[in-house]
C-alpha cells in the first residue's frame, strides 16, 4: 500500500492546502447540514449502470435509477475510502451531472459546506429519480486511482456513485451492472448473475459491499485456483498487456497456493465467502495495492513472472494484501469503522492495521516461498538501515505519522520526506513488530510468539465476514494473555517517543546493522525494479528513471 510519488513542491502545497480545506469542510457539512446516517434500510434497491467502453476519452459514464420520497434529497459522492485512509476520492473527477424526474431535468445545489454533497428537492408523486453522471479519470495511474486502457481496467465504485444521505452504507442495496469493451474478461470479489450480453450485471450487494469489491477486465487474463475443491475459494486472477506476461512456472504458483496455506496456519479463521487476488502487470503504471475484505487490487510489472528473481523486491505486496483481510478489513480499529463514506475517520491505529500488516507480508513472502528467507532478513536490515538514519525521526514521533494520508492526502506525499516523514507506520510499525515477537519468544524462551497473538487476535469466529472492532487496550490485553508484560507502556513509549533505535528487534534476532561502500544485492534489485536509484546514504537523495529527485 506505499509508493512514493514526486511533484513540484507549488502542486503538492496546492493539494495540501486543498486536503485540509476539504477536510474542514467535511467536518462543518457533517455538524451543520447533512442528515446523519442512520441504520435503518434504504427505500429500495439502487440499480446503478456503469458504462466503461470509452477508452479514448477516458471517462466512465454512469447511469443511477434511485427510489426517493418527496422532499429535500442530500447525495454524497463517496470521500473518506477504506484502505486508502484519508478523504482521497476526488469531487473533481465527477463531470455532466443530470438529475431527471418523470422525464423532467431537477435543478441541484452543491452544499456549501460539503463540495461532495449535492441536494436536491423531489417533486410530490415522483418515486424514482434518474441520475446521469461522468467519472472523468486521470490521464496518469497513480496506483491507486481507478484505470482505463486499452488491455486492462480497474473500476472502483466510488467513483461512480452518488449516494443517498441518512443511511448506513450497509442498509442501501444496490444492483450494479458493468458494460466492458467487446470481448474483455473480468474479476471482482462481486459475483456476476448474467454475463451473457454486453452488460454484467452482478449479485445484489450492500454498497458497503459494492465500493469494497472493485473490478478488474481486460484482454488477456489467467486464473488459478490457489485452494482446489475449497467450500470458500481463493483465485489468483492474473491480467497483463500481452498473453507472454502470463506465463507462470508450476514453482510459481505453488509459492502462491503454500501463501494461502501460511495465512490459514497463521491465523487458523477465514473471514470471507470467496477471495479473488487480483493482479495487472502493466511496465506503464506504478507498483502498488489496496486491500479489500473479499479481494485485493495488486499492481506489478510486466515480468512479474518472467523476471523472477529480479521480482523478489516486491512479492510481499501479494502477502500484504491477502493479510488485510484479517487485519484491516475483519478485526478492523474502531476509530477507523465509519457508517459511509462521508464520516470522517481517524487513524490512530494505524501501526497495527498497516505496521503488523507489513511484518506479516514480510514473514508469510519467506514461509511461503514467495521469497527466500535471506531476503525477508534484508527486507528487514533494510527498513533498520533506512530508518536509523532519517532525520525526520529527530523530531516526529511514529504515531503523528498516522495523521499523513489525512494531511498529505495518499496521491500527494511530502517534498522533503526523509524529513518530513510520511507513512512510516508501514516500515516503522513492522520493526515494532519484530521487536516484539523477539521479546515474546526470549521472555518464554521460545513458547509462545507473535504467532499465537495472531491467531488468538485475528483468527476468532471462523467464517465471520462483519467487521469486529477493536482499541488499543484490546491489543495490549491480547498480547499479555500470550505473554504478560506491560505491552501498553511499552508501546506508548516506542509510538510517543522522538528518535528511539529501531534495530532492537533486529539485533535480539541475532543480527546487527553494519555499514560498507558496496550497495547489497538486494538493494541493487529493489532500485533496479523501481527503476531509481539511491544514494539516500551518500548524497542523501534519490532519482527515478524520469530525473525527478526525491529526500
Amino acid at each position: 500500500d506505499q509508493m512514493i510519488m514526486t511533484k513540484s513542491v507549488a502542486a503538492k502545497s496546492i493539494a495540501l492546502f486543498a486536503a485540509v480545506a476539504l477536510l474542514v469542510a467535511a467536518g462543518s457539512g457533517s455538524a451543520q447540514n447533512l442528515p446523519a446516517p442512520r441504520d435503518v434500510p434504504y427505500h429500495g434497491p439502487v440499480v446503478l449502470r456503469v458504462d466503461a467502453t470509452d477508452i479514448d476519452h477516458r471517462l466512465l459514464r454512469i447511469r443511477e435509477t434511485l427510489p426517493v420520497l418527496p422532499g429535500r434529497l442530500t447525495l454524497l459522492y463517496p470521500q473518506w475510502i477504506p484502505g486508502e485512509h484519508g478523504p482521497t476520492n476526488e469531487v473533481k473527477r465527477l463531470a455532466g451531472l443530470q438529475i431527471l424526474a418523470g422525464g423532467k431535468r431537477l435543478d441541484w445545489t452543491r452544499d456549501p459546506f460539503n463540495l461532495h454533497a449535492f441536494q436536491v428537492d423531489v417533486p410530490a408523486g415522483i418515486s424514482t429519480i434518474e441520475i446521469d453522471f461522468q467519472q472523468v479519470l486521470p490521464e496518469d495511474d497513480s496506483g491507486y486511482t481507478p484505470t482505463l486502457g486499452r488491455h486492462f481496467m480497474g473500476v472502483q465504485w466510488q467513483g461512480a456513485v452518488l449516494a443517498p444521505a441518512g443511511f448506513h452504507a450497509s442498509r442501501i442495496e444496490v444492483d450494479a451492472v458493468l458494460r466492458l469493451p467487446k470481448g474483455w474478461q473480468h474479476a471482482s470479489a462481486l459475483r456476476p448473475i448474467d454475463s451473457r450480453s454486453d452488460d454484467l450485471r452482478f449479485e445484489r450487494v450492500s454498497l458497503e459491499t459494492l465500493i469494497d469489491s472493485p473490478v478488474f477486465a481486460g484482454k488477456h487474463v489467467k486464473r488459478f485456483d490457489l485452494d482446489p475443491g475449497s467450500a470458500r475459494p481463493i483465485m489468483f486472477d492474473v491480467f497483463a498487456n500481452d498473453p507472454e506476461s502470463l506465463v507462470a512456472t508450476d514453482a510459481q504458483i505453488d509459492a502462491h497456493r503454500n501463501l494461502v496455506k501460511q495465512a490459514d496456519r497463521l491465523f487458523g479463521a477465514r473471514h470471507f465467502a470467496h477471495y479473488d487476488l487480483l493482479l495487472a502487470l502493466d511496465d506503464e503504471h506504478p507498483w502498488g495495492g489496496l486491500e479489500h475484505h473479499q479481494s485485493s487490487e495488486n499492481k506489478s510489472k510486466a515480468g512479474y513472472f518472467s523476471d523472477w528473481d529480479k521480482s523478489s523486491v516486491v512479492r510481499d505486496l501479494l502477502p500484504h494484501e491477502f493479510t488485510h483481510s484479517w487485519n484491516g478489513k475483519f478485526r478492523r480499529p474502531r476509530d477507523l469503522w465509519a457508517a459511509d463514506f462521508n464520516v470522517p475517520t481517524r487513524n490512530s491505529l494505524l501501526w497495527v492495521y498497516e505496521g503488523q500488516t507489513q511484518y506479516w507480508g514480510r514473514v508469510l513472502a519467506a514461509r511461503s516461498g514467495l521469497v527466500d528467507v535471506a531476503e525477508m532478513r534484508e527486507w528487514f536490515a533494510w527498513t533498520a538501515a533506512a530508518l536509523s538514519t532519517l532525520p525526520g525521526r529527530s523530531w516526529r514521533p511514529l504515531q503523528d505519522t498516522t495523521h499523513d494520508e489525512i494531511i498529505a492526502g495518499r496521491q500527494t506525499g511530502l517534498d522533503w520526506g526523509s524529513w518530513q516523514r510520511f507513512e512510516d507506520y508501514y516500515d516503522e510499525g513492522a520493526l515494532i513488530w519484530l521487536d516484539i515477537d523477539t521479546r515474546m519468544r526470549q521472555q518464554s524462551n521460545g513458547g509462545r510468539s507473535l504467532d499465537d497473538f495472531a491467531r488468538g487476535f485475528f483468527g476468532v469466529e471462523d467464517g465471520r465476514v462483519a467487521p469486529l472492532l477493536y482499541d488499543f487496550d484490546e491489543v495490549t490485553k491480547q498480547l499479555s494473555r500470550i505473554q504478560p508484560y506491560d505491552w501498553g507502556g511499552f508501546l506508548r513509549t516506542r509510538l510517543d517517543t522522538v528518535g528511539l533505535s529501531p534495530l532492537e528487534g533486529l539485533e535480539r534476532s541475532g543480527w546487527r546493522l553494519a555499514w560498507t561502500d558496496q550497495q547489497s544485492d538486494f538493494a541493487k534489485n529493489r532500485d533496479g525494479y523501481r527503476e531509481s536509484s539511491s544514494f539516500g546514504y551518500s548524497l542523501g537523495f534519490g532519482v527515478n528513471k524520469k530525473g525527478n529527485v526525491s529526500w
